[in-house]
């Protein structure tokens, strides 16, 4: 099945900045990411802050150029398209679901209008038709018609998110990407956004791409996981196998961290800070902090390996063992006693 969208080797780099200023450093937001995305599937990506997930997101929906690699949309080269036309085919084609909906709204604008914009901005159909979809919109994300005159600054943490989901639902694109969606909400409320962004997914058929620090959510609402670690991916896993098959050491102390309530487990120590993203560690990024690093670790970054499933991949010199417990990594990840 041909992928909605496709990066290889893409690369983002941007100046540093320090107290206001930016500086000759480099910060390495986004190295070699390779990764496709087919229709109706949802892809989930994890990993600490400053990881690259967001400069991910942004390089998928054409909001952020690589510096290197490509991205392409159905087949088609995006950064070689005409400006004009690729505004066109990013914006018609593609949605993005923000974190904050307080700062992603226009809070001068009634909800009526935000839904309408991007209706407008792509002429999308008659004015009639215009106004007619903003009510397919609102009775889609379950918003009463009754709050279509309210400002965003009279509606609730939730209904904000749901304006901003029907925003990015408006002109039927191909892919959504949901940028740590539920963070800013109460958590009474996530449950909600959640179920009604599996239930859009199931309707329309959506691809989409779920960035969350929350990783039993992504194991939850994904078809696939991916683990990022100081710009890179590191690994790429079916969400079945995510939990306790996962072979990079990374990826099972990050789901050892938030384990089921039903089979608690101490999770698996990470010692050191993560190392700075402009002078990121030779050889593989996560050796510093790794309880299997040895010198081959230190000098060379390890290639993609494939897991029994060929479509489970990981970059580690020394994998953990498919049927190894994560309980049992908990205890040889921990200090020897001298």
């Amino acid at each position: 099945m041909n992928a909605v969208v496709e990066v290889s080797g893409a690369h983002v780099v941007h100046r540093a900045r320090t107290g206001g200023v930016f500086t000759r450093d480099r910060v390495y937001a986004l190295t070699g990411a390779d990764l496709a995305v087919a229709p109706g599937e949802t892809v989930g990506v994890v990993g600490e802050s400053g990881c690259g997930k967001s400069t991910l997101a942004k390089v998928l929906v054409g909001i952020q150029r690589p510096a290197a690699g490509t991205v392409t949309f159905h087949g088609r080269d995006l950064w070689s398209l005409p400006p004009a036309e690729r505004r066109a085919t990013v914006g018609a084609s593609t949605g993005m679901i923000f974190q904050d909906p307080a700062t992603a709204l226009n809070r001068r604008l009634p909800v009526r209008r935000i839904l309408r914009d991007p209706l407008d901005v792509h002429h999308h159909g008659s004015k009639a038709r215009r106004d007619e979809r903003v009510r397919e919109l609102m009775a889609l994300v379950g918003l009463p018609r009754a709050l279509a005159d309210a400002l965003p600054g009279q509606l609730s943490g939730g209904q904000r998110q749901r304006v901003a989901i029907a925003r990015a639902l408006a002109l039927d694109p191909d892919l959504v990407v949901a940028d740590e969606p539920t963070s800013a909400l109460d958590v009474s409320v996530r449950a909600q956004i959640l179920n009604l962004l599996l239930n859009l997914k199931e309707r329309l058929g959506l691809a989409l791409v779920f960035v969350s620090h929350d990783i039993q959510t992504v194991r939850r609402m994904s078809d696939r996981v991916i683990t990022m670690y100081l710009g890179r991916i590191v690994e790429e896993t079916p969400a079945d196998r995510v939990t306790d098959q996962a072979r990079h050491p990374y990826t099972r102390a990050l789901f050892s961290a938030t384990p089921g309530l039903l089979d608690p487990i101490d999770p698996i120590p990470l010692t050191g800070p993560v190392p700075s993203a402009t002078r990121p560690p030779s050889g593989c990024p996560f050796r510093t902090r790794c309880w299997k690093a040895d010198e081959v670790c230190t000098t060379v970054m390890p290639d993609f390996s494939v897991a029994s499933r060929p479509e489970h991949r990981y970059r580690c010199h020394h994998p953990v063992e498919e049927d190894q417990s994560t309980r049992d990594l908990v205890r040889q990840s921990l200090p020897r006693e001298p």
